[in-house]
């Protein structure tokens, strides 16, 4: 028993180490993106990042700036305290340090701009930007503010809410064109597109994928997968139609991101299991997501 937990406490310590240097990493990439593509090109980000941006222009229109690391904080800390509780302390706790070390980062380095070409800067910074945010869902943490509020729904509702999170910054921006250039926010809004699509190509927690298992040792595969997944899985009786063998078909619904897990766990207890896989285009019922930590 006490090895089991001391194995626990190793793997803990490891997740945590994993996730703090994956925040740094988008801490560093978010920076770097604000400084090349964004602010040199007058462009406005998404989410609170894009917020700090806007109040900063804001200001400089009354002969004063708010400092956009200082917003940054600010406009996040209420909304970490807010989710805390129903999303979880650890991701909480490391969200926050990736939007403090970004705001660190800003004051700290001063990168100069790549392209001169706006269109250039909307295309290759909005896909990096979209890379920096990739990044700390990778590691179990967000970028802070709209992230917040948008992982906080999805685990709730079971569905990515990325093309609302897009459409509430297309309001921000249109405040930004009214208020500086359409044209530096229609050029804002393709930034955000892309950086918003890159997202959710690469972000599949919350897509589904039916598993039809075939195998000869159903109860072995059933007691495996029960044991550790809490999605409920059918057993059907069937029989080779070449080999006239008695088989079993199982049937589960599972979330995109377990299915390498689940794979080799079936393998594990049947070497010679069968499995086919596709995509689950829609599922009305219950079903059981693992929440975030």
């Amino acid at each position: 028993m006490r090895e089991k937990v001391k194995q626990l406490k190793h793997n803990y310590t490891l997740r945590c180490l994993y996730s703090f240097v994956m925040v740094i990493l988008s801490a560093m990439l978010q920076a770097y993106v604000i400084q090349v593509f964004i602010t040199s090109s007058g462009l406005l980000s998404s989410g609170f990042t894009g917020l700090a941006i806007l109040i900063n222009r804001i200001t400089g229109l009354f002969g004063f700036e708010l400092d956009v690391s200082m917003l940054i904080i600010l406009l996040n800390v209420p909304v970490a305290l807010m989710c805390c509780r129903s999303i979880s302390v650890k991701f909480t706790v490391f969200s926050s340090i990736q939007f403090i070390s970004a705001s660190i980062f800003l004051k700290l380095f001063q990168f100069p701009p790549l392209f001169e070409d706006i269109l250039l800067n909307c295309i290759i910074g909005g896909v990096l930007y979209g890379f920096s945010i990739l990044i700390a869902l990778v590691g179990n943490a967000s970028t802070g503010g709209t992230d917040f509020v948008a992982l906080y729904v999805s685990n709730k509702i079971n569905k990515s809410i990325w093309s609302w999170v897009f459409a509430f910054n297309c309001i921000m921006l249109i405040i930004f064109g009214a208020m500086f250039s359409w044209e530096m926010a229609a050029y804002s809004i393709v930034f955000q597109y892309i950086s918003t699509k890159t997202i959710d190509s690469f972000h599949h927690r919350y897509d589904r994928v039916t598993l039809q298992i075939t195998t000869e040792k159903a109860e072995e595969v059933v007691d495996a997968y029960v044991e550790n997944y809490r999605h409920g899985i059918t057993v059907t009786p069937s029989y080779g139609g070449f080999s006239r063998k008695k088989y079993y078909l199982l049937h589960t619904v599972v979330s995109s991101y377990e299915v390498r897990d689940i794979i080799q766990l079936l393998r594990e207890a049947d070497p010679q299991v069968i499995v086919n896989m596709t995509k689950t285009e829609n599922f009305v019922g219950g079903f059981y997501s693992k929440k975030i930590e």
